[in-house]
């Protein structure tokens, strides 16, 4: 029987705007002390020494910024990252889909018996002894065809998660009586009392057998969807990208699609530190908190007459006046105000930008891309400046754009560039002009990261007037352009 640990990552995070957003979400955001929480993830599978591979179920959007992240860690850490595989989700279709194409993919590659844990990328537990205990017995009741769930012990009677009702003994766990949805505060209070309900982690511990019966059972729709997208996947490697098919499945929790309804549901106490970063009241217990419970992550700060007051700025001053329990979020582009007591509702926040189609839901001023990042330092009538970073060794698209030109400045590193039917080498403050509708292509050559100054002008510069030719990250059709020369952009 061999353990593998399946990392899910797909959620944005919205209670956590507008540090959290669609194109850089929730399990890539750092933390106070530099790592993020996917990082803090693959660390805490590692360390469990399980000797089955790496599952880590996501989207194309998430592929490449998960790589590189899962490299930053082994170089940080100074760690072996174990045998790593990826499935890639067309559409985000919640936890069944995609742990159902997690037990196909293990059914394939390890057989029935493989023990599937499946973790959520953004939760953070420090305690790795207990949690590596907690594991142990969930693979255990796993062994014996338990569907296995972590319930936490409540230390209060919270109201934005989800309770486990626990019964008769099992053992290693206990047998799943029901689940609750998240209650009202009278009624958490009452399950803090009585000890036998749990908060719902959103861990589970099952063999890929075990996990496809029940979804046979209870969920064939999903099943059906699932194995028709993996049936057709494009397999490269250690990536599998999944059929369109996977579309169809239901979008629905495992909660509701297969443990509320399956008899053979157990639950594992996991007495350890956990957190899933939900709110920012999750966040903020881990910045540096001063004499008057203020929570601080910040460049520098002031307070005066202040107190439990939540700051992350961390990239200017922020003084605070005379203010009690007050939340204030600063980012280069969006800055939150809101009561501290009230962070479950940042979710509407998010809703009605989104109604309003507001581009700060979706990305950063910094916008992460497969070969590196661009940075939006100014924006106006009929121009835009960028800082453009690419990685040593990696090449944008090969691309027109049909509204805009562009002049790029290098600051660092060496340029390769095509420029319609010229190609050539841009050192450092060296600067060349790419006329609209001209085909284009930049690179870097060299050994370090390439940073030049992007400027635009054009009637129209959204990020939408890209058409790809060719594209080593396969983001453009396979037909290649006719001519060198001809409009395009990327």
């Amino acid at each position: 029987m061999s353990l593998v640990p399946v990392i899910l990552s797909g959620g944005t995070g919205s209670r956590l705007w507008p540090l959290s957003r669609k194109s850089f979400p929730k399990p890539f955001v750092a933390l106070p002390d530099g790592e993020n929480l996917i990082q803090k993830t693959l660390h805490r599978i590692i360390n469990l020494g399980a000797e089955g591979p790496i599952l880590t179920v996501t989207n194309r959007d998430y592929y490449f910024l998960t790589r590189d992240t899962y490299a930053a860690c082994a170089k940080t850490r100074h760690c072996k990252i174990p045998d790593a595989h990826y499935l890639l989700e067309p559409e985000g279709r919640n936890t069944t889909p995609a742990m159902a194409a997690a037990a196909l993919w293990a059914r394939e590659m390890e057989g029935d018996d493989a023990v599937l844990l499946f973790l959520p990328a953004d939760h953070l537990i420090a305690d790795e002894a207990r949690f590596g205990a907690a594991v142990r017995s969930a693979a255990a009741l796993a062994g014996q065809g338990y569907l296995v769930t972590f319930g936490v012990t409540p230390t209060a009677p919270e109201t934005g998660y989800g309770y486990i009702q626990a019964g008769e003994s099992l053992g290693a766990g206990r047998q799943v009586v029901r689940f609750v949805e998240k209650p009202n505060a009278a009624t958490a209070r009452d399950y803090l009392t009585s000890g036998d309900y749990l908060w719902n982690s959103g861990m589970f511990c099952m063999q890929a057998g075990s996990l496809l019966t029940a979804l046979k059972d209870h969920a064939p729709a999903i099943l059906a969807a699932a194995s028709a997208a993996t049936a057709s996947a494009t397999r490269n490697g250690d990536t599998w990208e999944l059929g369109e098919e996977f579309a169809a499945a239901p979008d629905i929790s495992i909660d509701y699609a297969v443990m509320e309804k399956a008899a053979n549901v157990a639950v594992v106490r996991a007495d350890f530190d956990w957190n899933d970063l939900g709110a920012w009241t999750g966040y903020s217990a881990l910045m540096r908190e001063d004499e008057n419970g203020n929570q601080i992550h910040a460049h520098d700060s002031l307070f005066i007459d202040a107190q439990r007051c939540v700051v992350h700025s961390p990239d200017r001053l922020t003084a605070v006046l005379g203010l009690r329990d007050v939340l204030i979020i600063d980012t280069p582009d969006a800055l939150l105000i809101a009561d501290r007591r009230r962070d479950q509702e940042v979710k509407t926040i998010v809703e009605r930008l989104k109604a309003r189609k507001h581009d700060s839901v979706d990305i950063h001023t910094t916008v992460h891309r497969p070969w590196g990042t661009y940075t939006t330092l100014e924006e106006g009538d009929r121009f835009k400046i960028k800082r453009i970073v690419v990685k040593p060794g990696e090449k944008l698209s090969l691309q027109m754009h049909h509204h805009r030109s562009e002049h790029w400045i290098v600051v660092s590193g060496t340029a390769r560039i095509v420029n319609g039917d010229t190609e050539k080498l841009i050192l450092t403050n060296e600067s060349t002009y790419i006329p609209a509708g001209h085909c284009h292509r930049l690179e870097n050559p060299g050994m370090i990261d390439l940073v030049l100054i992007e400027v635009q002008s054009g009637a129209y510069l959204g990020e939408d007037d890209i058409v790809r030719f060719d594209d080593i990250y396969g983001r453009a059709p396979k037909k290649a352009p006719e001519s060198p020369g001809m409009s395009i952009t990327g």
